[in-house]
């Protein structure tokens, strides 16, 4: 998840949200539950307790770090993107899936370990990669891509109105070779207003993860993959971190709850279109005071929630 110093300091296994998601969840029951972005396991150990027997768990994660923690855990733990969410799945059970549990962004764990690349306060390499099906690294984007669509990328997945500016002083510092250094690269492109506002890299940094990870695109994938694979009555919860995500989710469980799109005052619906889901939440969810206060990473999270109804 994109955060701040404090949110780097959260631990890795407290999970943001997870009272709601075991509330969304406990309907389902019993029943296959899909934790697509595994990472610390702290909504599936929450899970678990709650549920026990009840409960089969199925824990994806593209980083095979993550997944050592399911090493204690009653669960079917697979290595992979949850882009391809329905291929993972297949290949484990042929059983009707009754949720599905995203928790989009990076976790805390990984900002925190400096060899990973993803954080702007610590030396690193200049990697930013989720896990090993990553194509590109963030030493490709920095150092080799070019202007325009360097500025292109830190605009549109950082949406950073100084992008053009920061691509720039990027350019110019070439060859650059660790996150400490490009995080000074940034902040002395940034005039003194902004850097006082929070950390001027952030925004930088976000898109380039983005953009190295293809986390976009596999939200949309993933979302909508989840939405077909789960049976009548299951539910797809996604915790987002940024606009960027929470579009997306909105969007695909809007899509999904639409049902006919023909044009108003037609005598018969000529589309054909049917929902395939209700939303659950008319209002995405946030973290209450006290949880924030506890853990500041929640302190951006936002919870939205579907229901598949039958065809």
């Amino acid at each position: 998840m994109d955060q701040d110093p404090a949110q780097e300091q959260a631990g890795y296994h407290r999970p943001v949200l997870v009272d709601e998601v075991v509330r969304l969840m406990a309907p389902v029951m019993p029943g296959v539950v899909v934790d697509a972005t595994f990472g610390g396991g702290g909504h599936s150990r929450r899970m678990l307790d709650e549920f026990g027997d009840e409960l089969t768990l199925i824990a994806i994660d593209r980083d095979p770090e993550a997944l050592a923690n399911a090493g204690d855990l009653r669960v079917t733990a697979i290595e992979g993107n949850f882009a391809d969410l329905t291929d993972l799945v297949g290949a484990v059970t042929g059983e009707p899936v009754s949720g599905v549990l995203f928790d989009f962004g990076v976790s805390s764990r990984q900002l925190d370990r400096p060899e990973r690349g993803f954080s702007y306060r610590q030396t690193g390499p200049l990697d930013m990669r989720m896990g090993p099906d990553a194509g590109l690294t963030a030493d490709e984007v920095v150092n080799q891509w070019p202007l325009p669509d360097l500025a292109a990328v830190i605009k549109r997945f950082g949406e950073e109105p100084l992008a053009r500016r920061i691509a720039e002083a990027i350019v110019a510092a070439r060859p650059i070779d660790s996150t400490a250094t490009l995080s000074t690269v940034i902040a002395e492109a940034m005039p003194a207003a902004r850097r006082r506002a929070g950390h001027p890299a952030r925004r930088t940094f976000q898109a380039i993860r983005i953009a190295v990870n293809g986390e976009l695109d596999a939200i949309e994938s993933g979302v909508s993959q989840a939405i077909d694979l789960v049976g009548p009555g299951g539910r797809v919860v996604a915790i987002s971190y940024h606009s960027l995500e929470d579009r997306i989710v909105k969007q695909a469980f809007v899509a999904a709850s639409a049902g006919c799109t023909c044009p108003p005052g037609l005598p018969v619906c000529g589309c054909g279109n049917t929902a395939s889901a209700r939303v659950l939440t008319r209002r995405a969810v946030r973290p209450g005071v006290a949880e924030v206060r506890e853990n500041n990473r929640a302190r951006s999270a936002v919870l939205r929630a579907v229901e598949k109804v039958a065809s």
